[in-house]
């Protein structure tokens, strides 16, 4: 189907006047009667008796203008539609994020957005594995740290420091490191890599390390070094209420690396819809 000449015959039809239509739709009555005799002839068929006082329709373009008019209303309500949806987002979103930062940061913001927006459905997915967002039919990911080279688009959130910290009494009963060659004398709890990233003299540095316990728990991890049980690497999030109240001492900070990013990451391919664009806008605003 064309759309050619549509609008031309309908203006005309409810204007039974080809140079009333021609103003309405600020083009001249030469083109407005072109289009009109090109739709005619594609469909074969009179759609006007003209006189020179009169222009009416004929029995078939009556019919036809029925459906032309109800087409013309169809595709008006479908703008208005869409208009309304940037005016006020609306639909499903499916988001994921890693799990203890997910916990602890996003989802009670999530809560917060849809209670704010009680016409726009989230559906979070909690996971430390790297998805493929297009095949897990995701619209947005939270990431942390360095991001790999792909395609997606990436908006900066937040950032995250990471702390190498223990708590007093392990400190005070096996002195603290003052340097990165230190560390070996230390018991240093492990997640799941088994060195810490640090930044010495303007250059990366990763140093093995070694302890009794490892684990792959973040909080578990807070947990044995509140015990005293030895020293930890984790990002902010896990460990500043502690350093603020003074149940974990920062050490090292001279070598702590600079802040990474927090991302929201979504497919280029994908038009970032209003409600994705305010679900991001919205934690940007208020991830700490």
């Amino acid at each position: 189907m064309s759309w050619q000449g549509i609008n031309e015959f309908v203006a005309v039809a409810e204007a039974n006047s080809f140079s009333v239509a021609a103003k309405q739709l600020n083009i001249s009555t030469a083109q407005v009667s072109r289009q009109i005799s090109a739709l005619e002839k594609r469909l074969q068929v009179k759609l006007f008796y003209r006189t020179t006082r009169k222009v009416s329709l004929t029995e078939e373009a009556q019919l036809f203008y029925q459906h032309c008019r109800n087409l013309l209303d169809g595709l008006t309500n479908a703008e208005q539609a869409i208009t309304n949806l940037q005016a006020n987002p609306q639909g499903k979103i499916k988001l994921t994020a890693p799990v203890t930062y997910g916990e602890q940061k996003v989802l009670p913001l999530i809560n917060d957005f849809v209670a704010l927006h009680n016409e726009i459905e989230v559906t979070t997915e909690l996971t430390n594995n790297r998805v493929d967002l297009i095949d897990g039919g995701f619209d947005v990911a939270i990431r942390l740290g360095q991001l790999q080279d792909s395609s997606l688009i990436a908006k900066r959130l937040s950032q995250r420091s990471n702390f190498v910290c223990a708590s007093a009494a392990y400190l005070q009963k096996h002195g603290e490191a003052h340097s990165l060659s230190e560390l070996k004398q230390h018991n240093c709890l492990l997640g799941t890599r088994d060195y810490w990233r640090f930044i010495e003299q303007g250059k990366e540095k990763n140093i093995r390390v070694k302890g009794n316990l490892r684990c792959n728990s973040g909080l578990s991890l807070v947990d044995a070094a509140l015990k005293d049980i030895g020293i930890v690497q984790l990002p902010d999030y896990y460990v500043q209420s502690y350093i603020e109240s003074g149940q974990l001492v920062t050490i090292l900070d001279q070598f702590r690396e600079p802040a990474e990013g927090i991302w929201a990451v979504y497919p280029q391919n994908r038009y970032l819809s209003p409600k994705i664009r305010l679900l991001i806008d919205y934690l940007s605003t208020n991830l700490k």
